[in-house]
């Protein structure tokens, strides 16, 4: 088809979505500016502005079409961090204790600009050298750190999920009998595979049973014990009955700290079972195997370096900003078995680490530059420090609700701590019914009362099948001023939710007593 280009206009191209390197300058003081100012403010702020969808949309002008003529820079990135200050809820906010999801390193926001700006694709070694050795080296000072072999394969991943992915599919792979990666499931020689994990495990494991082709239905269900740990004999006697029936376990997952309650199963008697059984041992430690590198912790977490491999998240202890994951695993060359597949157009040799060999992606990102930095930038001791201070505050939070009639404990794991809003007069039913299912519903609605308030920011658990308000303390911002101020919001708001939905109770209630 013939162009109306004439070359000669591009002999000099100026494309509209560059900058110059003045203007380039100016505009990143600009948002560095703006960035700073949050981080002063975000004390003063609420958590969240709990703002509606429909808020969001108005605000964002969510219906328009995609412009026709661009605009100015500098004006759409003050709109943007206008937009987004604005209207988010804060990770980083001293008070944001909900999910597992830790307050952002300043030098890792720092990182990320630095390695977009470089822009390697991390995928292989000739096209992003630095990159990878940094990426190689983050991956052996985090297992340092956890106490794992240095000398393991691994990779930096989006996050748990993934890390635990990765792993699942390298002991499929490993486990397996015949050549799985030519043949497929449909030609395994011996029974169905079969997979164990706890009652208590997170959600991952369904999407790696059915991603690896396995299919839910071959997960065993592990029972736990009354402190949500995995109770190792229903494990053997599964174990046993399978096989029996002809079926081939090959992969048990132990827990390092549930997301629920931060409940750790017995790693050390598992990585036993599993070496006496040949089976292969992963342990989910997204959020709890950092504790590890905490010495009064780590005997919570012995048998974990046993392990055939451990998915961590630097986005949780590491405090990293999104995304990071890790997954290690011991043997490097099970890595490879699973993901390396020798395409005709790679021509990269074997001298070097090249990461498309030993994970899902080709096209991956430099997320481990804000993780090597901020590992440098503290050292050991900065995250012995920081990982002992978020465990001390969530265990304050446990002994100061005690000291409140209205709220009852309920459990405490490293930095999880869960407790339930327990009105003082039906404290003595609290365990019957139809008293449980009306504090389920109570502790639901003050939940999303909470939240909405932007004093604090929680989320919850289900313990016994009670409904259960839960922190999780990986914030480096929280102080032991904002664990105090828990209770008194929680007792207000929790009066006046108590106060709300008592009177619309169709139970056998008296009414909301008054207080002394």
């Amino acid at each position: 088809m013939a162009s109306s280009y004439r070359l000669d206009q591009l002999r000099n191209r100026s494309a509209p979505l560059d900058m110059s390197p003045e203007e380039f300058r100016q505009l990143g003081h600009q948002v560095v500016n703006r960035i700073a100012e949050l981080l002063e403010s975000l004390p003063g702020r609420p958590v969240t502005p709990a703002d509606t969808p429909g808020t969001i949309r108005q605000a964002l002008r969510a219906s328009r079409g995609l412009p026709e003529h661009g605009v100015e820079a500098g004006p759409l990135l003050e709109e943007t961090t206008r937009l987004l200050f604005d209207h988010s809820l804060f990770n980083g906010h001293p008070r944001f204790l909900g999910y597992i999801t830790s307050a952002p390193a300043p030098i890792g926001m720092l990182g990320d600009l630095i390695a977009a700006a470089v822009n390697p694709n991390v995928g292989a070694w000739p096209i992003a050298p630095m990159a990878t050795e940094i990426e190689a080296q983050t991956v052996r000072w985090i297992a340092e750190l956890i106490g794992y072999p240095v000398d393991a394969g691994g990779l930096l991943v989006s996050g748990g999920n993934l890390a635990n992915i990765v792993c699942f599919l390298a002991a499929r792979s490993s486990k397996a009998s015949w050549k799985l990666q030519a043949k497929g499931l449909a030609a395994n020689p011996a029974g169905p595979l079969r997979v164990y994990a706890s009652t208590e495990v997170h959600t991952w494991i369904n999407k790696a049973m059915d991603i690896s082709g396995l299919g839910t239905e071959s997960l065993r269900w592990v029972r736990v014990d009354d402190d949500s740990r995995m109770d190792l004999a229903s494990l053997k006697i599964q174990i046993d009955k399978d096989i029996s029936a002809g079926d081939v376990p090959f992969l048990v997952v132990g827990t390092a700290s549930t997301v629920s309650t931060g409940a750790i199963d017995p790693l050390a008697e598992i990585a036993a079972l599993c070496r006496e059984r040949d089976l292969w041992f992963h342990v989910d430690g997204a959020y709890g195997a950092l504790a590890a590198a905490v010495p009064e912790a780590a005997e919570l977490l012995e048998g974990m370096s046993e392990a055939d491999s451990v998915a961590v998240d630097p986005h949780k202890w590491l405090y990293a900003p999104l995304e990071a994951g890790c997954a290690l695993v011991r043997d490097p060359e099970a890595l490879r078995g699973a993901f390396s597949h020798g395409a005709p157009y790679y021509h990269f040799g074997e001298v070097a680490t090249n990461y498309f060999e030993y994970g899902l992606q080709n096209s991956r990102g430099f997320r481990a530059l804000k993780v090597w930095l901020a590992l440098q930038q503290v050292g050991r001791s900065g995250y012995v420090q920081m990982i002992r201070d978020d465990i001390h505050l969530a265990r304050a939070l446990y002994d100061l609700v005690a000291d409140y009639p209205e709220i009852e404990p309920l459990s405490q794991n490293l930095s999880i701590t869960t407790f339930r809003y327990v009105p003082q007069d039906l404290l003595d039913r609290s365990e019957t019914e139809p008293v449980r299912a009306y504090l389920n519903e109570l502790n639901r609605e003050l939940l999303a009362r909470i939240e909405s308030s932007g004093e604090i920011y929680l989320s919850n658990a289900i313990i016994h099948e009670r409904f259960a308000l839960r922190i999780c303390v990986v914030n480096f911002r929280t102080s032991l001023t904002d664990i105090e101020s828990f209770p008194e919001v929680v007792t207000r708001l929790g009066r006046s939710t108590d106060e709300e939905l008592r009177s619309q109770a169709e139970l056998s209630l008296p009414p909301r007593a008054e207080e002394g």
